[in-house]
Parts: C-alpha cells; sequence; structure tokens
C-alpha cells in the first residue's frame, strides 16, 4: 500500500491545483462524479509537499505553502491516507455507476478500480521493504532534493536548506517504521541488506562538504539574480551544517540498523513468499501491476511461450549477421562487445551517444504524424542519469515534463559505463522512453480535458509500460524504423525477449520458490546480459514484486485489442484512430481499455 498510496496516488492528487488558477471550477458546479473524483484527490493530496513540488505544480507561487517542509512518513500518516481511499470508494457509490454514460461512466471505472485496489494493498500493513537498494527514503529523497527542488529565488534558495533539516526527521520516522517491520517478521533478503548498505555508506562517504545534497548546490544558487557571494557562501555553510547534523547521522543509524540488527536476523530467500502473508500479498501485487485476475501459473507459462517464440526471431538475425554456432544468448553476448557498436566510455563518448539518441529522436518525430493523431506539445530532453545516483539506477527511465513548463519531459540514461548500452540496442531504449513511448504517453495524457485528474496520469503500470512495449513493436513493425537496421531489430527482440524473461523469474522467485540464483541463471541463459547486470535486475524484482510482469502482459493486451479491430473493421481500420483511442483517454486497467476499444470498434462500424 505504501508505494501505490502514498506515492503513485499523490502524483495525480496535487494536479488538481496545477491547471485551475484558483477553485472556482470546483466550488462553483454542482456535485457530479467528475467533480467528487476531484475532491476526493485534492483532500488526499494536501498532506503530500512533495508530490506539490514533483509536480511543478505551485512552487515558488504566491500559493506555495509547502516548499520548505517533506511528507510526513509516519504510520499515522499512513492509515490516514488509507481511511480517506475506504471513504473516498465508499462516497463514489453515490454517484454511479447507475445513471452515467460516455466519459462520466468511463472515470467511475477508472475511480472505482484504482480505490479498490488502494484497498487491497492496504489489507497487509507490512507488505513491503521500505529501505532498499533501489528505493526508500535514502535513494529517493536525494533525487528528490537535488533535482525536483526548483531554486529559483534567494526564498526557494533557503527552503532547500529547510528541506535538508527535514530530511533527518525523515530519516528518523522511517527507521521507526523500518523497526516496526522488523518486528512484525519483514525483513528484507540478506543480498538486499548487503546491497543497501552499500548505497547508503557511499552516499555519505567523504562527509558533509562532498555530500551531493552539497555539491550540487553553488551552481544553482550562481543563477539567482542579485545574490551575494557573501549570502551565497552563507547558504552554502547552513547546507553544510544541515547535511552534517540532520542527513549524516540519519544514514548513520540507519547503517546501524541494517547492519547490526536486520543483517544477522534473515536468510538468503528471494520471494515474498517469505514474509507474513506473503503468497496473499503477491497475488494483490500480480492484480495491480497487470490490472488483470491472471494467475502466477498463467503469467509464468505466458512467459515461457514468449521466451520460445523470440528466440526464433532472434535467431534468424544472428544468422543473418553470420553467427550461427551457440545459443542464442551466447550470440548476443558476441554482438555486446562488437567494437563498431560500443561508444567510448569518456566524456566525448557520452556525447556522441547522446547525439545518436537525439538522432532517433527527430527521425521518429518527422514520421510521427503518419501514425498519430495528437502529437505532444511537451519537448523532450536527453539527459544523463546523474554521476551520484548511476550505481542504483536502471538503464533509462523517462520523467514526465513539469505542468507549469517549468521541466521538459525528460529520458535518463544511465552512462557509467557506455559498454552496457551499445549502438544497436539504443533505438528501443529511445523508443520505449521517448517517443512514441512514455513521452508520447505521459504528455497526451497531462493535456486531456473535460475529465477528472486521475485520468491525466499514468496510474496503471500494464497501460503505461504495455504501451511503451506496443510503441516498440510500433516503430519496427508500422513505422519502418529498423527496415535498413536489422541489429536495431535485433535490439527490439531482445528487449522483448528481456520482458518476457521477467515474467518467468518474477513469478518463479515469488509463486515457485526459485532461488535468486534460479532466477540469475535463467536470465543469463536467455537474454545474453552479463551477469551483473541480470544480478541487478533480479535484485530489483525481489525488491518491487510483480511490478516486472506489468509490461508484457500490458503489450500482449493491446495488440491483441488492435487484432480484434483489424479482423472486425478489414480495409476500414484505422492505425492512427486506434492509437489515438488507445491514448486520448488516459491510464486505466486494461479491462476498462478493452471496453474503450470495443466501442471504438462499434462506432466504427456504424459509421
Amino acid at each position: 500500500m505504501r508505494i501505490l498510496g502514498k506515492i503513485v496516488l499523490g502524483l495525480f492528487a496535487l494536479i488538481v491545483v496545477a491547471g485551475i488558477g484558483g477553485y472556482a471550477w470546483f466550488w462553483g458546479k454542482p456535485v457530479g462524479v467528475n467533480n467528487y473524483i476531484n475532491k476526493v484527490t485534492l483532500q488526499m493530496a494536501m498532506g503530500s509537499p512533495e508530490i506539490l513540488t514533483s509536480i511543478g505544480a505551485i512552487d515558488n507561487s504566491l500559493i506555495d505553502f509547502h516548499s520548505y517542509r517533506l511528507d510526513d512518513h509516519t504510520k499515522a500518516q499512513e492509515e490516514k491516507f488509507l481511511e480517506t481511499a475506504r471513504k473516498a470508494r465508499t462516497g463514489l457509490d453515490k454517484y454511479g455507476p447507475e445513471g452515467l454514460e460516455g466519459q462520466e461512466l468511463l472515470s467511475w471505472q477508472i475511480a472505482a478500480w484504482f480505490y479498490d485496489d488502494l484497498i487491497r494493498g492496504g489489507a497487509y500493513e507490512f507488505s513491503d521493504y521500505r529501505i532498499s537498494q533501489i528505493s526508500g527514503v535514502t535513494v529517493n529523497m536525494p533525487r528528490f532534493l537535488t533535482d525536483s527542488h526548483v531554486i529559483v529565488s534567494k526564498k526557494s534558495a533557503k527552503r532547500y536548506i529547510m528541506r535538508l533539516n527535514e530530511f533527518g526527521r525523515v530519516l528518523r520516522e522511517e527507521k521507526v517504521r523500518v523497526e516496526e517491520a522488523r518486528d512484525n517478521g519483514v525483513i528484507p533478503p540478506d543480498f538486499i541488506i548487503e546491497k543497501a548498505l552499500i548505497g547508503m555508506r557511499s552516499f555519505i562517504e567523504g562527509g558533509a562538504a562532498e555530500n551531493p545534497l552539497v555539491t550540487t548546490l553553488p551552481e544553482k544558487l550562481d543563477k539567482i539574480e542579485g545574490l551575494s557571494e557573501a549570502r551565497k557562501e552563507e547558504l552554502i555553510a547552513e547546507a553544510t551544517k544541515a547535511v552534517e547534523t540532520q542527513v549524516i547521522p540519519g544514514y548513520e543509524a540507519m547503517i546501524d540498523l541494517f547492519e547490526n540488527e536486520l543483517l544477522p536476523n534473515t536468510n538468503h530467500d528471494a520471494g515474498i513468499w517469505r514474509i507474513p502473508n506473503g503468497d496473499a500479498i503477491y497475488a494483490n501485487a500480480l492484480k495491480a501491476s497487470t490490472s488483470t485476475d491472471m494467475s502466477a501459473d498463467e503469467i509464468h507459462q505466458l512467459g515461457l511461450s514468449e521466451v520460445a517464440r523470440i528466440s526464433l526471431e532472434m535467431d534468424a538475425i544472428l544468422r543473418g549477421e553470420g553467427l550461427e554456432e551457440g545459443s542464442v544468448a551466447e550470440r548476443v553476448q558476441i554482438m555486446m562487445t562488437r567494437p563498431d557498436q560500443i561508444f567510448s566510455n569518456d566524456d566525448a563518448g557520452r556525447a556522441e551517444l547522446l547525439d545518436y539518441l537525439n538522432g532517433l529522436n527527430k527521425a521518429l518525430l518527422a514520421k510521427a504524424p503518419d501514425f498519430f493523431v495528437t502529437l505532444p506539445p511537451q519537448e523532450l530532453e536527453i539527459v544523463r542519469i546523474p554521476e551520484f545516483s548511476q550505481d542504483s539506477a536502471p538503464g533509462g527511465y523517462y520523467s514526465a515534463a513539469a505542468l507549469d513548463g517549468s521541466r521538459p519531459g525528460r529520458f535518463y540514461i544511465n552512462l557509467k559505463d557506455t559498454a552496457d548500452n551499445p549502438k544497436w540496442t539504443l533505438p528501443t531504449l529511445m523508443y520505449h522512453e521517448g517517443a512514441p513511448g512514455h513521452h508520447f504517453q505521459i504528455s497526451v495524457a497531462q493535456n486531456i480535458k473535460g475529465v477528472p485528474f486521475i485520468r491525466t496520469l499514468g496510474l496503471f503500470g500494464a497501460y503505461t509500460e504495455g504501451w511503451a512495449l506496443y510503441s516498440e513493436y510500433l516503430a519496427a513493425n508500422d513505422m519502418g524504423m529498423y527496415d535498413t537496421d536489422p541489429l536495431g531489430d535485433l535490439g527490439r527482440l531482445q528487449a522483448e525477449m528481456f520482458r518476457a524473461v521477467r515474467l518467468v523469474v518474477d513469478t518463479g522467485m515469488h509463486a515457485k520458490r526459485w532461488s535468486r540464483e534460479d532466477a540469475i541463471a535463467y536470465m543469463m541463459e536467455n537474454t545474453g546480459m552479463t551477469e551483473a547486470e541480470v544480478t541487478r535486475e533480479i535484485e530489483r524484482y525481489v525488491v518491487w514484486p510483480g511490478q516486472a510482469t506489468s509490461y508484457k502482459v500490458g503489450q500482449l493486451a493491446i495488440l491483441k485489442m488492435r487484432a480484434k479491430a483489424e479482423a472486425e473493421l478489414g480495409a476500414d481500420f484505422d492505425l492512427r484512430d486506434f492509437n489515438e483511442t488507445v491514448l486520448s483517454n488516459g491510464a486505466m486497467p486494461l479491462g476498462i481499455l478493452e471496453q474503450v476499444v470495443d466501442q471504438w470498434i462499434a462506432e466504427q462500424k456504424s459509421s
């Protein structure tokens, strides 16, 4: 519940404030289902200063009441949030579904599913690992403070210092929650604790003056008009003191807890079945991640069949490249080290890699009007993942544009070692994270008009990640982006294999009790990825049960809907209109999306 409820729901909640410029739009209209959902999101949002800043809605404005604070991370606050979700769901029944139609009915269905999912997740208080090698405040908060808190004035700089001091309070609150989880039998596996310790120690190594929370500040202060050198030095000194007296002691206390109390009392089991109610927690996680009722066994078998299919397609391309001996994975490993496909691992090579990605984006956008009705107005920026967080970060991810235009959409790519991203693997990563993947889906959703704000953000992983994988398919099979680039198509298939393998190893560990080592071996045997890469991935799935299944389940669902539309409409099928139908209503559970597509098919038949 904590991840979905406190963070994800918060992501859409205060969006209400962003587009209104005041509250007259809400208070001045009769209450209906749309206004009810907006009222609930507003109520849920008020307790999350971090979400307000992440969205970029009202920071540094006249109604900025929050940007000097961080969230309340106590048990009481989480219980309050869950009770609000329960009341929201009960209240929703007063507004439908009877008597609703069109977009209002769709809004009711989406909100009902989402509230029900929050409540399902909240059935188990201790259902995840609060701090790990890739998540929790020790990982997320530094990134939030350096990337999301915008410093544009003396006031916002001072508020940054206040938040640094608040960080100490957050660390203390989270330590209490980790101890409560421990007392209730929820302790991460030994290898997760060990990796979390590496990250925490690395972050505070070198002391306050060398900490990223301090070292990233001077450049931002230099851009503040009218800030004297003396005041700049005072602010840096205040930041250093806050990190020294609040942040570092908080990390040291957490390190002590993990090293001396958690690690001696855990074991090596990987699956979430290892904790109380683990099987039920995983069933909830699969439902939340896939928005379907598919069982772990069904997902496991789907993964095995997809692995077999994709392997045959990869084999054909590899043979065309003259690689005929060995397994598909062994031949992919050869491709991963081909010198002509590796950018130099220095500043020049990284710049060349970023230029290549920008060129791919430009080429795809030139074709996009032939395949999409709506193109996003937001710009896409392609940037390197900050060096201080690259060790624990994934290979790449997308960050949505701020609604106020203060921050573009960003595709972050991990450039710690350019050999991790051979040239032939980059197009698919670009199309997934950028256009027409996450950047199109999230940007289009942000601009949907006349619906509750819950409809404008990507709250359903099977939809959002399914769309991104569908975009990979679209780029290859419809847009012709690989017509003269068979190696790029191999990269697409390798990425698809990666997602298919995820279905197998996630369910393998959490439902079939595979070990960490079993999962690593299976992924290496089928993807051609290095042991280090695979280990990072497998350990991510240990921490986030079920999340990795959303990608392939979502892609296959959208492709199934498209195949049905093509079969029923024949020559009248319009791919631009199909893509618009999937995108233009925002994220939703797959079952509801299927109803939307079926309705579109019926409308096309009758027109």
